[in-house]
């Protein structure tokens, strides 16, 4: 077996966690072989759903490296730099990243960086004292793996039957979403990905723009994301450990209570929705444009003619059913993370929380295999890491801490939180 068929790491999938992790290994102390494969024959990132002029929720340093390694030529500020644009993107003073810009920047680092193939998928993974990758192209060995397959789209079981040309996911928007002009437009789904999709339809040139956009949510308002300082400890690496430490029911409750800290609608696009309907509805007279339905739940999606009659129970008057009709409906329900299919000859080897693999303290799967040799989850752990395991807040300081496993150093940790999260005796409740 040559040099060229074994590696200290091998990558399955290239989006932002995995891609992250070649960014920083690329330049990495020390001789790392490794390889990272993405079966798709060219990098994308939510292409079917870069609206135009959407933008990122977090800082323009939550990028593959900078947080980690501030000096890395793959850093945003390097994109820009060697694109020749970091005067203009500082005149311009984006408020936030635009989320084009940042998908072109992950694909800038996809392209220059050797150690990333595309168009190569892995069928399967053993092992057999290291790990065994068989692609449609070759095999390969490895003394570790990252999995970053990333997510699929997800909708609820009254859509399922249904998809196609006129009921379809947020991640197909910009492709399907032509051609509306004219027509009655549901989109079901109150997060980000949902507002966006609702402010394009409505701020479409009039000969383009649908007859009546509804946008429904089960939550019981359009609600913000929750940026302010404090809650953003919780995006911060010491904070995912702290959780990482508590116990399933208590993890659990957190992801729930807080989950607008992630998935809330910016404040901007909040506010220029509501600004596009007072011009419609009180300049310009267009009273029947817009149909806004929080607080219910899809219960039933059922043919109407050529049309979907798409049923909602209120959660307030759950014995009162309301009805929306619409030629179009757009699912923006969310992802859900993708089942690594190929880990069946090992799945039976690695251990299991839930829906989830059980990872330790650097994101390695724990299983019945040697200590040396590990099988690493990006993106997959939301039930053990919180909410900011999906998030790209802390893409550089996970694949860090993966890179410090690899290769047997501990980096230091930032500055602790403000926050005391541990519970600590206070001097007069010590005992002993």
């Amino acid at each position: 077996m040559n040099d060229e068929q074994h590696y200290e790491c091998v990558g399955v999938g290239v989006g932002p966690a995995n891609l992250s992790l070649a960014s920083l290994l690329h330049g990495s102390p020390g001789l790392l072989p490794n390889l990272f494969l993405e079966k798709s024959a060219e990098f994308s990132w939510h292409d079917g759903q870069q609206i135009p002029d959407a933008t990122l929720q977090v800082s323009i340093f939550k990028d593959l490296v900078s947080l980690s390694d501030p000096t890395s030529p793959f850093s945003f500020l390097s994109y820009l730099k060697d694109k020749g644009r970091l005067y203009h993107f500082i005149n311009a003073r984006f408020s936030a990243v635009p989320r084009q810009e940042f998908r072109n920047y992950l694909e800038w680092a996809s392209r220059r960086n050797r150690n990333v193939v595309f168009g190569e998928e892995v069928v399967s993974v053993d092992f057999d004292g290291v790990f065994v990758l068989r692609t449609n192209r070759r095999t390969v060995t490895a003394d570790n793996v990252s999995i970053g397959i990333g997510s699929r789209a997800w909708v609820p079981e009254p859509a399922r039957a249904h998809l196609g040309p006129t009921q379809f996911h947020v991640s197909e928007f910009v492709p399907r979403s032509r051609g509306l002009a004219g027509k009655r437009v549901c989109v079901v789904g109150g997060g980000q990905s949902g507002a966006e999709a609702f402010l394009d339809l409505i701020s479409r040139p009039p000969a383009e723009r649908p007859r009546r956009v509804s946008w429904v949510s089960r939550r019981r308002n359009f609600y913000p994301i929750d940026d302010s300082p404090f809650t953003n400890d919780f995006y911060m690496p010491g904070y995912s450990d702290y959780f990482a430490r508590l116990d399933q029911g208590t993890r659990e409750s957190f992801n729930r209570e807080h989950v607008l800290t992630s998935d809330g609608i910016s404040e901007s696009t909040l506010r220029e929705i509501y600004q596009r309907i007072y011009a419609e509805r009180f300049i310009h007279g267009n009273t029947d444009l817009v149909s806004l339905y929080p607080n219910r739940n899809v219960i039933a999606v059922a043919a109407s003619g050529d049309a979907w009659a798409v049923q909602l129970a209120n959660s307030n008057h759950p014995a009162v059913l309301g009805q929306v009709d619409a030629d179009v409906v757009v699912w923006a329900t969310g992802f859900r993370t993708a089942a690594p299919d190929f880990l069946a000859p090992i799945a039976d080897r690695l251990e299991r929380e839930g829906e989830e693999y059980r990872i330790d303290s650097d994101f390695a799967v724990r299983w019945d295999g040697p200590a040396n040799r590990n099988i690493f989850v990006q993106n997959a752990a939301l039930r053990q890491r919180g909410l900011a395991d999906k998030n790209l807040s802390l893409l550089a300081w996970r694949s860090q801490r993966i890179i410090d496993r690899l290769r047997c150093v501990r980096s230091d940790d930032p500055a602790p939180s403000f926050l005391e999260w541990s519970a600590k005796l206070s001097p007069d409740e010590s005992v002993g």
